[in-house]
């Protein structure tokens, strides 16, 4: 029966339960939706009520009529934007300057009333925020003191027993004393980054990569030489072969499992060789598997840090995009380099933060972060599915666009004259935020792609904004 507390009208109140069963997946492309009458008795509303529902979601594109017959989930169109090509950044190594860019999207949004298709951040609507709220107070009630005093350095013993059951998952077999966490999957690559570096050393890294390890890069004095990127497998591994052998290179960096803003999925066979190739030189490789759980196949992929024998790799991770981006719980895995990052961490942070430590331990252990992931993996497709459509109904022609297979961004090329930074500031004024491609290259190259995050549940108001940029867009070109 429909909620008559809802603050919408009543065809509207029909319409969004309707919606819910397509987007849960009840009501797949294709499937028969209840005939007009029968909605009309299942929602105790008028058949005019019905109607008015159903000609709602036939106009927002979620059903079809079809004659004689009724109406019907509409079956997506196949996309017809084309991916973007593999990158080819310079093959220099170069300093970085991305800091002052970073600062401005940050301060865009904290703006009230924003879209924020800037930020790779999960919507709270997305979250367990009541359970793990209630499971915060009531581990400060039972730890007393416990809750109050540090972690030193290496964690809280009962979350990183969590992680380590966990990694079995990711196709390797971990030891709770093999993890140190973290504030953040931030300061866990920064410590990896310290650990093997000094300034003046060359990262090897993605191209285009996360703006927060270039940011990264650029504080700790160190130069970053680009690899190039391929929209579905990830780093070319024949040109970092090559970079291998002309450069001496510290250390390698890499989002293996849906690169931000990419969202590419490196096939395990370029895992393994990924690990030769840095062991057989003795380069410490940094993996960021901080989307890994975030995955729309039926299997969770592996990490590349599963394939190494010789303790080279160091996996970070947090909770940060899949359940309490606040909390700041991340950690590492650093192999090798255990000593040295316990020890740097010491020097940082001195200790992650107690209580947010063990509520998320016990959210784990007690089953419900499976659970969610199960249903956030599932929105974030749908998202993904959404936004994407949505750009190719409205985009010029020339747009190309991502096809992930997990996290929720897309990365989005313009027309060749389009600025990502002027549409950035453009879009702005507009109250929508974007992050402009030159964020994530050490070179401030692709300056006509933008990211666009699929974070927060479709609305009107993320309708619109797809459509100004659209306009925005068509008006550059």
């Amino acid at each position: 029966m429909i909620d008559s507390a809802q603050p919408t009208a009543l065809y509207e109140q029909v319409a969004h339960e309707l919606e819910k069963q397509i987007h849960s997946g009840t009501l797949r492309p294709g499937d028969r939706v209840p005939s007009v009458r029968r909605a009309s008795e299942q929602h105790r509303v008028s058949v005019t009520t019905a109607v008015q529902a159903y000609l709602s979601l036939e106009n927002r594109g979620l059903i079809e009529a079809r004659p004689k017959s009724g109406f019907y989930v509409r079956v997506p169109r196949r996309l017809q934007f084309l991916e973007p090509k593999t990158s080819r950044p310079s093959k220099a190594a170069t300093s970085v300057g991305v800091a002052s860019l970073q600062s401005r999207l940050a301060d865009a949004s904290q703006m009230p009333g924003v879209v924020p298709f800037g930020a790779a951040l999960p919507s709270p609507e997305l979250l367990p925020v009541t359970k793990l709220n209630r499971m915060l107070a009531s581990i400060a009630r039972r730890s007393g003191a416990r809750g109050l005093s540090y972690d030193m350095p290496s964690g809280a013993e009962t979350l990183r027993r969590e992680v380590a059951r966990r990694s079995l998952d990711w196709g390797t077999n971990l030891t709770p004393d093999d993890f140190i966490t973290t504030c953040g999957a931030t300061e866990a690559l920064a410590l990896c980054l310290r650990a093997v570096t000094k300034p003046g050393d060359v990262v090897a890294l993605e191209s285009p990569t996360y703006f927060g390890v270039l940011h990264a890069v650029e504080a700790f004095g160190l130069k970053a030489l680009e690899i190039p990127m391929h929209p579905r497998t990830g780093m070319d591994l024949d040109a970092l072969e090559l970079a291998l052998k002309k450069h001496r290179i510290a250390v390698c960096l890499t989002v293996p499992n849906f690169n931000n803003p990419l969202g590419s999925l490196m096939p395990d066979e370029h895992k393994r060789r990924l690990v030769d190739l840095v062991t057989r030189r003795d380069v410490p490789l940094i993996e960021d598997d901080i989307y890994g759980d975030l995955h729309f196949g039926a299997e969770r992929p592996r990490v590349a840090q599963s394939y190494d024998k010789s303790g080279l790799v160091m996996l970070c991770s947090s909770f940060s995009k899949t359940l309490a981006p606040g909390y700041r719980v991340g950690w590492v895995a650093p192999g090798r380099f255990y000593e040295k990052v316990k020890s740097l961490k010491l020097t940082s942070t001195m200790a992650t933060a107690t209580l947010p430590e063990l509520a998320i331990a016990e959210f784990v252990a007690n089953g419900g972060y499976d659970a969610h992931l199960r249903g956030i993996r599932r929105t974030y497709a749908e998202q993904i599915q959404r936004v994407s459509h949505a750009i190719e109904e409205s985009f010029p022609p020339e747009t190309t666009i991502t096809r992930p297979s997990g996290g929720f961004v897309l990365w989005v090329g313009l027309p060749p004259n389009v600025s990502a930074l002027k549409l950035h500031e453009r879009a702005l004024a507009e109250k929508i935020s974007i992050a402009p491609g030159p964020m994530f290259s050490a070179k401030q190259q692709f300056g006509n792609f933008i990211r666009v995050s699929c974070g927060h549940p479709w609305s009107s108001a993320a309708e619109r904004a797809i459509g100004v940029l659209s306009y925005l867009v068509k008006r550059m070109s």
